[in-house]
């Protein structure tokens, strides 16, 4: 097939422009602007438009399928073109649903953990030699590409993200999967500029458990109020509640406490014990008995992004992590001050979702930020300009959060001062963003905060 991205540059759709074209077909693409690391991905893979913006002349009638992500608007140019040829038009989700009609379907949902119950479930799969297609959402160690599509893998494992499929697609995108095993994490409200109330967003997790395959299982976390209610009301499927499994924090390492005794982790922090729980019922839906979810388990490392470890001097720590949702942020930081109970702890979060950056959404992260010795929250004014949302002051995000001496930069050079002020011999250090901190250089800011002994 000949294939045309709208907006190639999305983190998910230039995973399935280089996973098309590893399995053979004719890719192409363009974007108005692309930032790391697609840009080097798409390049390493002769796959980057040979300039940026929308050029209505890449669309022609010998093109099989329009891939539209979300990143283009309704009028783009390319997108008007294709309508005037007529040409099918997908949003990733849809075609990634039509490639897997014949296969079983496993969509782990939430608010916060699908990435990485997600990418737990393929770590096992992967070590027990099990052949199946994904997406995910986040870099994972032995996994080239976060797509991968084939003719011969019976099953295909989804994160199913919630947001929009594509500008002329408005339904969520995990409403696509029609999953035979879904398991949803846990409900707490986010994308305020697509899920306007607290009560519309729950509402497509209810539509999502109802496109469930009759007879199918629903996996989910019994603790969340939420999710337990609409898990209840259901008498045509097969419903599996999980919890907090039982573990102990033994020289700095997690073990999770088994019929067969205890598992050495690479992984911490409690909301990752409960997502091990949820990826076990997972598998052990497709038939993997617990000891070999365990005895695979273990060597999993996580995600990129996720408390991923960016410069340790055997006394001081730097992590980022892509929390930027509140019921994320409070979860790493619990996960960091519990394994690092007696360090000095210095978070930061940078505000820069249409949510996160919202007069209207920005109290609920009240108190996320209670447990580090020192916090900061940083959000770019220009960011606020981009996304046209009104004026947000120093003032409404210290009251927002609620935390007495929580310093607030818009400036990413005096946030950094900061950090170097605040550091001591023995700082573990958390950058939470799904940004960049205005392009902060990670391997930089180690050496001036984490310096090498």
């Amino acid at each position: 097939m000949k294939i045309h991205f709208i907006a190639i540059g999305g983190s998910a759709m230039h995973n399935l422009a280089i996973a098309l074209k590893i399995v053979g077909h004719s890719v192409s693409g363009s974007d108005d602007e692309i930032f790391e690391p697609s840009l080097s991905r798409l390049a390493d893979n002769n796959l980057l438009p040979k300039k940026f913006g929308w050029h209505p002349e890449n669309i022609s009638q010998d093109i099989d399928a329009i891939i539209l992500g979300m990143h283009a608007k309704q009028d783009n140019p390319e997108l008007a073109r294709a309508i005037e040829l007529g040409l099918r038009i997908y949003s990733y989700p849809e075609f990634l649903y039509n490639h897997s009609k014949n296969k079983k379907r496993i969509v782990i949902g939430g608010s916060h953990g699908k990435t990485t119950i997600t990418a737990m479930i393929m770590h096992v799969l992967r070590t027990l030699n099990y052949d199946f297609d994904y997406l995910v959402g986040s870099k994972i160690k032995d996994f080239d590409v976060m797509v991968r599509l084939s003719d011969t893998a019976p099953i295909m494992i989804f994160e199913g993200d919630e947001y929009l499929s594509s500008p002329i697609d408005r339904r969520p995108k995990f409403h696509w999967y029609s999953p035979d095993i879904a398991l949803l994490s846990g409900i707490a409200w986010d994308h305020i500029n697509v899920f306007p109330t607290n009560e519309n967003y729950i509402s497509q997790f209810e539509k999502f458990i109802s496109l469930i395959k009759d007879n199918g299982s629903l996996i989910y976390y019994q603790n969340d109020s939420k999710i337990e209610e609409l898990a209840i009301a259901q008498n045509n499927l097969t419903t599996i509640p999980y919890g907090i499994p039982e573990y102990r924090i033994r020289n700095g390492i997690y073990c999770i406490l088994t019929d067969n005794g205890e598992v050495e982790l690479g992984i911490f922090g409690k909301h990752n014990m409960i997502n091990i729980n949820g990826a076990k019922l997972v598998c052990r839906q497709l038939g993997i008995y617990d000891k070999e979810f365990f005895d695979s388990i273990k060597s999993f490392e996580g995600t990129a992004n996720r408390l991923e470890l960016v410069s340790s001097n055997g006394n001081s720590r730097l992590y980022k992590d892509f929390a930027h949702a509140p019921s994320k942020v409070r979860a790493t930081v619990e996960a960091v001050r519990e394994q690092f109970p007696e360090m000095n702890f210095v978070a930061c979060l940078e505000l820069h979702t249409f949510s996160s950056l919202n007069k209207d959404f920005i109290h609920e992260y009240q108190h996320t930020l209670e447990l580090p010795n020192h916090a900061c929250v940083y959000f770019d004014e220009h960011t606020l300009a981009m996304k046209r949302l009104p004026d947000l002051s120093v003032h409404d995000v210290e009251v927002a959060f609620g935390r007495k001496n929580l310093k607030v930069f818009v400036n990413s050079k005096d946030m950094t001062d900061w950090l170097i002020l605040v550091k001591k011999p023995d700082t573990v250090f958390l950058m939470m963003s799904s940004g960049n901190f205005d392009g902060i250089n990670f391997e930089e800011l180690a050496k001036m905060i984490v310096p090498l002994v």
